[in-house]
């Protein structure tokens, strides 16, 4: 082979490694943002529970004051 031939085909090999590690880091990262982002959406689900919860708790009090 020719010295220009190995050069290429050294090319190509680095190209499709580079390729390769920016596929796995990307998605990785996109892993870790999706967990970041679940993590978030579940602490909004249970505030707003949390909420649910003491409004409904403040409701039933003022009914039972209403009552009386």
């Amino acid at each position: 082979m020719e010295k220009n031939q190995k050069l290429e085909i050294w090319a190509i090999i680095g190209t499709n490694f580079a390729i390769a590690a920016l596929v796995i880091a990307l998605f990785t990262w996109n892993r870790s943002e999706s967990n970041a982002d679940r993590r978030d959406m579940m602490a909004m689900i249970r505030s707003i529970d949390l909420e649910m919860k003491d409004f409904h708790g403040r409701l039933c009090t003022i009914e039972e004051q209403r009552a009386k």
